[in-house]
């Protein structure tokens, strides 16, 4: 009988996956030139075949899309630094997609503080 693992290798890949890259970002690819870039998230297929890199940024210096396009560029490299960290068959092809939830946070964050509500005095 097999063990059940509590959560399915893809997953594990993919968190594998998005830590490497962080690692890669921090030591060996510098990305200052275009913010503070933070990777936020991962969305790996279940062939291990592709994978979907989000990031979002703090202070840009650039709009969101030509930021993705140039880290997309260099996807390559951030490749063979999975490669050379990951004991798998095939290293997925990495896809960078603008994270737009911080956006949104920050977006419902100022609405919430521009509402004019009154307070309850009855406490």
């Amino acid at each position: 009988m097999k063990p059940q693992r509590p959560y399915k290798r893809s997953t594990r890949v993919g968190e594998q996956i998005l830590e490497i890259v962080t690692d890669t970002a921090a030591k060996h690819i510098d990305l200052n030139y275009l913010g503070f870039i933070t990777f936020t998230g991962i969305d790996i297929s279940p062939d291990l075949r592709f994978a979907k890199i989000y990031f979002s940024v703090l202070n840009p210096t650039d709009n969101s899309q030509n930021i993705e396009y140039k880290i997309n560029d260099i996807s390559k490299r951030f490749k063979k630094y999975l490669g050379l960290e990951m004991r798998i068959k095939n290293i997925p092809d990495l896809r960078f997609i603008y994270d737009k939830s911080t956006d949104y946070a920050e977006k419902m964050n100022q609405i919430i503080q521009s509402m004019d509500i009154p307070k309850d005095n009855d406490s």
